[in-house]
């Protein structure tokens, strides 16, 4: 396989991506990368944890080694060139903007001569997810062949947020007080008015809810939270395969994929798959769900030890080799 760097702007701003490619002249179809919500890069490493075993990087070899070349790119707001964009994109960051990157992503890799400009598909995690539906059901002038969506929400950001932070708030003493607090938070957060977070609320907390208010996230902030996946699957309009591992304590295989199943019940473009033992980021979790905790499930996510989920890859690597020839 050969990798180089591409970049292509965005708003006047440099994105900057990793070509991966299979050995031979091609023509290669071809999958796209979306990665998750913050700061998270194109190999889907954060500074926000620890480890740079990043599962896209990971994913992107496996696909190279099955005939699928890929770009994997960092967000404006993500990667090495974060401190120098911060400071130009503050008010400017949006639910469309993350399309725009993507849009210059997807023109990006159509334009190289070995790959097939009608078999370029997404592959999304998390929040990426709702950004790679949002350009499908825009009319984009390149449309996907297909969607991978792995750990898509299936309720608004905002409800998958409150319902992570209920589990843990459950354990507590105070727990219904502490909740009380937060849902005051977001009701002023969403209001427009000073989110104020009470000083009482766990340090996590409190940066969570600073975090959504901070200039520099708005107004992009306040559209996500209320953005809900179901109702874009329920009107995609290319094949779809929808992954959300069992081992997944941010996204819910029962609670989001019930209903996301229950909006795709009658677009027949969209299947599903619920790997046994995939977390969020589609690695292994040999633990048994019961007795993760947030700390320990995330914590793992990029370990230098952890490894993709085998059963997770043969899903997403046969799905697409059925649908790489047209």
């Amino acid at each position: 396989m050969e990798s180089s760097e591409l970049e292509w702007p965005t708003d006047s701003i440099s994105v900057h991506g990793t070509l991966l490619r299979p050995l031979g002249d091609g023509p290669f179809p071809g999958v796209v990368f979306v990665a998750g919500s913050g700061p998270t890069d194109r190999d889907w490493n954060t500074p926000l944890l620890p480890g740079t075993n990043g599962s896209a990087r990971l994913i992107a070899e496996e696909l190279a080694r099955a005939g699928f070349a890929s770009l994997r790119y960092d967000k404006r707001a993500s990667g090495p060139r974060v401190r120098e964009n911060i400071g130009r994109m503050i008010g400017k960051v949006s639910m469309q903007g993350h399309v725009d990157e993507l849009e210059g992503a997807v023109r990006t890799v159509a334009d190289e001569s070995f790959i097939r400009r009608d078999r370029i598909f997404a592959l999304a995690n998390s929040e990426g997810t709702l950004h790679a539906l949002s350009y499908q059901l825009h009319a984009p002038k390149i449309p996907f062949a297909g969607l991978v969506l792995a750990a898509p929400p299936g309720r608004s950001v905002g409800d998958v947020a409150r319902s992570q932070i209920a589990a843990q708030a459950a354990a507590l003493p105070n727990g219904d007080e502490m909740m009380a607090l937060y849902d005051a938070a977001i009701a002023r957060f969403l209001a427009s008015q000073p989110v104020a977070p009470d000083p009482s609320l766990p340090v996590g907390i409190r940066q969570l809810l600073d975090g959504l208010s901070t200039p520099a996230n708005l107004p992009f902030a306040r559209e996500l939270w209320m953005t809900d996946g179901a109702p874009l699957v329920a009107r995609v309009d290319v094949p779809t395969l929808i992954v959300i591992g069992k081992k997944d304590i941010q996204v819910d295989w029962r609670a989001d994929g019930e209903l996301l199943q229950e909006a795709a019940a009658r677009n027949a473009k969209v299947s599903f798959v619920f790997p046994e033992n995939a977390n969020h980021v589609l690695k292994h979790e040999p633990r048994p769900r019961e007795e993760l905790n947030a700390g320990q499930a995330v914590g793992s996510y990029n370990a230098a030890a952890s490894q993709l989920d085998a059963e997770t890859m043969t899903s997403i690597i046969q799905w697409l080799a059925g649908r790489r020839s047209g």
